[in-house]
C-alpha cells in the first residue's frame, strides 16, 4: 500500500512539473507569436490569466503533496 501511495505521489509530482513547463512554454510562444500574427492584446491577457491559473493549480497541488509528506513523517 505504501508503494502505491509513493507511485501516486511521484505521478502527481511529474504532472505538476509538466503543467509548469507546459504553461511557461505556451506563454513564451504566445508572447513571441502574438505580435507577429497581429493578435489583439486581449488574447495575450487571456493567455496570461490561463498560465496564472495553471501556476496556482500547481502551487496548490505542490502544497498538498508537501503537507501529506509532513503528515506521513517522511
Amino acid at each position: 500500500m505504501a508503494q502505491g501511495a509513493g507511485q501516486h505521489e511521484n505521478r502527481q509530482g511529474r504532472l505538476v512539473a509538466l503543467v509548469i513547463a507546459g504553461a511557461m512554454l505556451l506563454w513564451i510562444v504566445v508572447q513571441w507569436l502574438g505580435p507577429k500574427l497581429g493578435l489583439a492584446g486581449r488574447f495575450a491577457i487571456l493567455i496570461d490569466l490561463a498560465v496564472l491559473a495553471a501556476f496556482i493549480w500547481a502551487m496548490v497541488v505542490s502544497l498538498r503533496m508537501w503537507r501529506h509528506r509532513q503528515k506521513q513523517g517522511k
